[in-house]
């Protein structure tokens, strides 16, 4: 027994999508809250183990070497098999991953612990924004997109700055326990969240005595590599991503070495910068969808313009700027970087199948995760080793400019590609 989709958009109701939604934005934030609460930790875990910045940058790398492995397949059951119940136990995998950091005595044992976190994490957002784009109205879905996805920033934000209070007064390992908790009881509750039905892969057959075929493997992989809109986004997401990562993993230690600062301080001055990106993220989804409406392709145009600005901060806050002056530039830098993710995010959802939005963010995951979040900090704390890290910093808008270039090449292809997508009507199931 199903309940089809409502007259206003909502696949159940308003109200349903919003507790769902909320649900959401819990464990992507703790999602990152325990992802990256080690930033704020690496000059206790570098003093104690005599680690360079590159080891430590690795702490951070393994989540997204992991996500690059497992993000694919995990993805794939997610589509096919079920979100709610994928969701509830990837949670409860990286809550439990995150507590056996606490247990670690060495850099292969919090390596390793960090690996199982990634596995746990790699298919998340994928699954997320697959349910998250059934639940509410498709011209709604930049926005939302862009509030669940503040979820990041303020989730690293927190993560950095409670890990560093932590680590201060009551040593580094306690902070991975307390973090995980929260999370581990919001996954949960997840698992008695409704679902919606799973939508069969179908081409248009006029042989078969239904009309309808199932679609193959081969077909589904020629989906993707037909949509060059698709295919840029991921590039361009990459792009923006190895710098977000690398701002997320090293701004802390920047401001330590450089301001000589203590560490809580420091982890607490980099959080201000990036709960910028709190705004960022749902002003940059609420400006790309207002603009959809005079400019078809703007999900694309949107994270193109804002990565060039991205860009242009960053390189005068680096290159020119000090004190004051260039923290207030960091603190637009911050709110500009994440204003891409929304429109991006919808631009993978746009146009795809509606069964294989999950696989198709997945695909995204694993491509920035090669390209862009695995290589970041680690190429941040070489550079940092080799010269320092105010060197290191400097190099990072070259990336954003990248990515700016890219997104405006999608552009030229999203209104002929999204032109080409099945119209599905999904249904909610009630029995689940």
């Amino acid at each position: 027994m199903t309940e089809t989709i409502n007259g206003d958009g909502y696949l159940r109701s308003k109200g349903y999508a919003n507790y769902v939604f909320l649900l959401l934005f819990l464990l992507f934030m703790f999602d990152y809250i325990d992802r990256l609460v080690i930033i704020s930790l690496f000059p206790y875990i570098k003093q104690e183990w005599g680690l360079t910045d590159t080891q430590c940058g690795m702490f951070v790398s393994a989540v997204y070497w992991a996500q690059f492995v497992f993000a694919l397949p995990i993805s794939i059951l997610i589509d096919r098999w079920s979100r709610k119940k994928s969701i509830g136990l990837m949670a409860v995998f990286w809550s439990l991953a995150t507590i056996a950091c606490v247990f670690t005595r060495n850099f292969g044992q919090l390596f390793a612990a960090r690996v199982a976190i990634g596995v746990g994490e790699a298919a998340y957002a994928p699954g997320g924004s697959a349910m998250i784009s059934a639940l509410f109205p498709e011209k709604k879905r930049a926005m939302i997109m862009g509030i669940w996805n503040s979820a990041i920033p303020l989730g690293s934000a927190i993560g950095i700055a409670v890990g560093g209070l932590i680590a201060t007064h009551y040593g580094w390992r306690h902070a991975f326990g307390i973090v995980a908790l929260p999370g581990l009881l919001i996954a949960i509750l997840f698992f008695f969240v409704k679902d919606y039905q799973t939508v069969d892969l179908v081409k248009q057959d006029d042989t078969s005595s239904s009309g309808k075929s199932k679609l193959e493997i081969k077909e589904i992989v020629q989906k993707f590599l037909k949509i060059p809109s698709l295919v840029f986004t991921y590039l361009g997401f990459a792009g923006c991503v190895f710098v977000t990562t690398s701002l997320l993993s090293w701004l802390p230690t920047f401001f330590h070495r450089r301001d000589d600062l203590p560490m809580d301080e420091a982890s607490m001055k980099a959080s201000i910068i990036m709960l910028m990106a709190v705004i960022g993220a749902p002003l940059g989804g609420f400006l790309a969808d207002r603009w959809l409406k005079k400019r078809k392709n703007a999900r694309l145009v949107f994270p193109a313009l804002s990565s060039f600005a991205t860009g242009l901060l960053l390189f005068l806050a680096f290159n020119f700027l000090t004190g004051t002056t260039q923290f207030v530039t960091l603190l637009f830098g911050g709110m500009a970087a994440i204003m891409f993710v929304p429109a991006a995010v919808a631009v993978t959802q746009d146009v795809i199948h509606p069964g294989l939005r999950a696989t198709s963010y997945s695909l995204c995951v694993v491509i920035q995760t090669l390209l862009g979040s695995s290589l970041g900090p680690i190429f941040t704390g070489f550079v940092s080793d080799k010269y320092d890290i105010q060197t290191a910093m400097t190099v990072l808008p070259i990336f954003s400019v990248v990515a700016g270039i890219l997104f405006y090449a999608g552009s030229l292809f999203y209104n002929k590609d999204i032109s080409k997508v099945e119209k599905v009507t999904l249904s909610f199931e009630t029995n689940n």
